[in-house]
């Protein structure tokens, strides 16, 4: 049975505490929460702690699932791989590509077990779409975006969000990902631009970006993100990929709005396109937002069990970060930023 902590009790550690309060191989031994609070009746009966290294310490877990902001993720991560723990860690690993670093090289060095929380990875149909592009070949274009026209509660949980990280980053690294297991290309330059829409959050801050990158085997990407109710819904979900022998498109698949979450990775049906024809894939009964979670957890407790390999996990984690932290650095400084060097 492996003792797990919960850090962070939001819509994403919530449904991560519940995954595992259902499977039969993990023990909550505790939560962590600012508030001191736990809204789900499931999970009324468990410790709760204000302070996350006084749990750590009461609680000796052997797995910590961080899914606070994320300017903590890397402190808690290290913290908790040196108290005896694997870790789960909800995206972006961290705010900045060294500190990613440091969390993957303690990883290494003390032999843990480390998956960050790349949902998308876990969700047959995006498998498939990526099956499909890597089977037409490269160089590719990959188009994609996700806008949320947020409103009350999640617009608040946007700003609060959009404290440490921009939309482009904090999303941007779910789509960068599927780009990279994608093409398997070294990622070169970034271009970014955006603008802050409200005067609601921070002056330093924005809640549209869009960046574009540049690949070694040739291959560029596109990605936009913006959160707000000034949002606009038309066409907010855009996922492409082409190449010279044809493309791969999901097909909308009953796109409630922008804002909710089982949209954000229901697929519906992809389109593969090739100049002799199209094929429509069909993909129904697809996992929900719970699922998902059950399923990265999961995948967690048999990455412990079983000893995977996680050295490709956690160097994608961190390039795919590098990529929208320099989306995020173009966007501050007007300058395309060159990433060839850093990312050998």
């Amino acid at each position: 049975m492996t003792r797990v902590l919960i850090a962070g009790l939001g819509n994403m550690g919530l449904s991560h505490a519940l995954a595992h309060h259902h499977h039969e191989g993990a023990e909550i031994v505790g939560l962590v929460n600012r508030s001191g609070a736990v809204a789900h009746a499931d999970l009324a009966s468990y410790p709760v702690f204000t302070d996350f290294h006084a749990a750590l310490a009461d609680t000796k877990p052997d797995l910590v699932v961080i899914a606070t902001y994320s300017d903590s993720h890397a402190d808690y991560a290290v913290a908790a791989m040196e108290a005896g723990a694997h870790v789960f860690v909800e995206k972006p690993l961290a705010t900045t590509v060294e500190d990613a670093q440091r969390v993957v090289d303690t990883a290494t060095r003390l032999g843990r077990k480390l998956v960050v929380g790349y949902i998308l990875r876990h969700h047959p149909s995006w498998v498939r779409l990526i099956k499909e592009a890597r089977a037409l070949g490269g160089p590719y274009v990959f188009r994609m975006n996700l806008n949320q026209q947020s409103k009350g509660a999640e617009w608040d949980t946007h700003k609060a969000l959009m404290q440490t990280t921009a939309p482009i980053v904090d999303c941007g690294v779910h789509y960068v990902d599927m780009w990279c297991q994608i093409t398997d290309a070294k990622p070169v330059s970034v271009n970014g631009m955006g603008l802050r829409l409200s005067d609601e959050i921070a002056e330093d801050m924005y809640n549209y970006g869009q960046f574009q990158v540049t690949f070694d085997d040739g291959s560029v990407g596109w990605y936009e993100a913006g959160w707000g109710p000034m949002m606009s819904e038309t066409a907010f979900f855009v996922k492409d990929v082409i190449s010279p022998n044809g493309s791969v498109s999901i097909t909308e698949a009953d796109k409630a709005g922008s804002s909710d979450v089982d949209g954000h990775t229901k697929v519906g049906g992809l389109l593969v396109h090739r100049r002799d024809g199209d094929t429509l894939i069909n993909l129904p009964d697809e996992p929900g937002h719970q699922e998902l979670c059950d399923a990265e957890q999961a995948y967690m407790l048999r990455a412990v069990a079983e000893d995977i390999d996680l050295t490709r996990h956690m160097q994608d984690a961190v390039q795919s970060l590098a990529i929208c932290l320099a989306a995020d650095e173009s966007v501050r400084t007007g300058k395309p930023v060159n990433l060839k060097e850093a990312t050998q």
